[in-house]
Order: structure tokens, then sequence, then C-alpha cells
């Protein structure tokens, strides 16, 4: 028999083994423009990994990845602790925008090494897929969002057991207009003629700040920086006139090169924006990196359009 202090070999331990608790580690959207100069800080981002949770609290959900959002957005869940295809997830709606989380196969992503199994969470929402109505807007035919509202997501087993959560607070929702022209010869320049659009669904032109995190610069620094003086981004700021990846930072700042979220239908080139100087007439944002332009009033812009 063993001794007081020893258990015998047939004694039942009391120790119970916990198994690791399941976590979402990043949320990783479009990783392009995500190194070197574009990188955020460790913490927040990692160049192959996306942004990192910053807090498993519901209270502190809003600082998670994403801020912004717009339909067609889409971003990965990367999960430790359990294997991710075998949950069950319900989509979440909140004034007319869902998060929708599926396991799916993808085969090709230009941020990918190659084919992948991914969580992925796509966001759909209030939009513009009509061209007459990109064209000659009207009032109350654009849900537009009260804003901002908090979105958690559920894994549950096949038991209905809750496994893992994420949650994240949408702060603006954009809608994208495309592939419009100029009908009005009297209209002074693009800016004006998208804020005019915009304001008609009770969205607005955004500022800079909405878009990026791009800091402009003086002179001896940067020689160019006539293109952007004036121009005031989001903050936590970026080092230069590009964006860096920051969580609540801006739309492009967040999202990485957003013209190759297809089905969002972003362009690949820069958005006016409604912020100006005596000197310029308004700036704009290259939506790939976020760097800040002087606006020039007769060039053809797409839009962009944000809640209040």
């Amino acid at each position: 028999m063993a001794g007081k202090n020893n258990r015998g070999v047939n004694n039942r331990s009391d120790a119970i083994i916990l198994l690791p608790s399941a976590v979402v580690n990043f949320a990783r959207p479009n990783l392009l423009y995500g190194t070197d100069e574009n990188a955020g800080p460790f913490g927040v981002w990692d160049p192959s990994k996306g942004f990192f949770t910053q807090s498993t609290h519901p209270a502190l959900y809003e600082l998670n990845f994403p801020t912004t959002g717009a339909d067609g957005l889409y971003f990965d869940l990367d999960i430790e602790g359990v294997d991710a295809s075998e949950l069950i997830w319900e989509p979440v709606t909140h004034e007319g925008i869902t998060a929708t989380v599926e396991w799916k196969h993808v085969t090709a992503a230009m941020w990918m090494d190659g084919p992948e199994e991914v969580t992925r969470v796509t966001l759909t929402g209030p939009k513009i897929d009509d061209y007459d109505l990109a064209m000659h807007p009207y009032p109350n035919v654009v849900h537009k969002p009260h804003l901002p509202q908090t979105f958690e997501l559920v894994g549950k087993d096949r038991e209905g057991n809750e496994v893992v959560t994420y949650g994240f607070v949408l702060q603006k929702w954009f809608l994208v207009r495309e592939d419009v022209t100029m009908e009005d010869e009297e209209a002074p320049n693009y800016a004006v003629w998208h804020a005019m659009w915009c304001n008609v669904f009770g969205y607005r032109l955004p500022k800079v700040k909405d878009l990026t995190n791009a800091v402009c610069l003086d002179y001896d620094h940067d020689p160019d920086n006539y293109e952007c003086n004036g121009a005031v981004g989001a903050t936590p700021s970026s080092s230069g006139n590009y964006y860096q990846r920051q969580i609540g930072a801006g739309l492009f700042s967040e999202w990485g090169k957003i013209y190759y979220y297809f089905g969002a239908k972003f362009g690949d080139d820069d958005y006016p924006t409604s912020d100006a100087t005596d000197s310029i007439p308004f700036f704009s944002v290259a939506s790939f990196d976020g760097q800040v332009l002087a606006g020039d009033p007769p060039r053809l812009y797409d839009g962009v359009c944000v809640t209040p």
C-alpha cells in the first residue's frame, strides 16, 4: 500500500486535464500592400496573417477588425484549438447589414500562396447595383444603417454548444458608385457631383480620414507634399503619404488593395473626398495604397459614399 502522501498504482488521479480553448488569432483581409512601409505595428498587424484579435471581451469588440464595411467585402478567421471545418455559424444581421460565415475552399487569391480551406466572413448590405439609380438617384431607395452596430459571430459544434466567438463593431458603411460619367456639363467637378449624389441617399462624400491614415510630410521630407499639403488622415497615423494597416484608420487602411475584392466593385484608382484647401479644390485618395493626391476637377472619378 502506498504511503500517506503517495498514490497507489490503482488510485484515480483527481487532476483534470483541460484541453486548450478554441480562439480566433487573426482576422485576415486582403494582405496586398501590407508589408514594408504599409505594414502596421506588431501586435496589430502580421503581414502574413492579417490583424491580430485585439479582444475577446464583448465590451471591447470595437478594438477588433473591421470597423468599416461595404457590400461584398470579406475576411478570413484564423481559428486555433478546434477543427474549424466542423463549426456551424448562423448569419448575423443588424440594420440591413449581414455577416455570413462559411467554411469554403478558395482556389485563388493574390495574397495567398495557393488553394486553402478557410473560414470566410462576407459582409452584405446596402449597395447600388442599378445603373439608372447610379445616374439618377432619388431618396429613400437605399437603406442608411444606423451605426455603430456590434456583430458577434458564434461558431457552434453539432450539438449546438458554443465553441468560439469573434466580435467586431461596424462604425461606417460605404456605398460604391461605379461606371458613371457626368451628364451635367454645368457641374463644377466630380467631387461636387458625387457629393450631391451621396446626399440624396442620406450619405455623404468621405473625408480623407474616412479612407486612409496617410500623413503629409513637410517639404524637406517629401518634395511632392504640394499634392497633399493640408490633408488630415485618420489615426493611428501612418509614417508617410501612404496607408499603414491599422484598425479604425480608414476603409483602405483596414481592407488593403480594395480592387481585388471583386464582388465589392471598387475601382483601382483614387476616390474624391470632401476635404479641400484654398489652393486644392478637393483631395482624392488612392484606393490601392492610401496615398493622398490633389484632385483634378475635369478628370473622371468613380465615387464612394459613407454613412454620416
